[in-house]
């Protein structure tokens, strides 16, 4: 496993990781690897897509709560705004991904609870 190169404090505290719930998943209409999935963060409502298609039955993660980095500028995947991106594990085999397991709180929180 390579290490990516250092980034100074200040770059980290750039992004905002919050606590949010996932409301309703559901398969992305024009996309193989992509699930929709609808978030609450407490203030707001969300949209965003992850490549879990292959790994989650979207209902499997209805009701959990999910680290997201809030901040990210949100991108056009395949017609759908993706408005965050999840935290995940990403289980390698050399260059193939043998399985993706979304970071998700042991207990919960309130909704949009900042993660440092």
């Amino acid at each position: 496993m390579q290490i990516k190169p250092h980034v100074t404090y200040e770059d980290f505290a750039k992004l905002d990781l919050r606590i949010a719930t996932v409301m309703a998943a559901e398969p992305h209409g024009n996309a193989d690897r992509l699930l929709k999935l609808h978030i609450d963060l407490g203030d707001e409502q969300r949209q965003i897509c992850a490549g879990l298609k292959q790994y989650y039955e979207p209902q499997s993660l209805v009701g959990k709560q999910i680290v997201i980095v809030a901040n990210l500028e949100p991108r056009v995947l395949r017609g759908e705004v993706s408005n965050g991106m999840l935290l995940a594990a990403t289980v390698r085999d050399g260059d193939e991904v043998r399985d993706i397991v979304v970071l998700e709180l042991p207990r919960p929180v309130p909704q949009g609870s900042a993660v440092s």
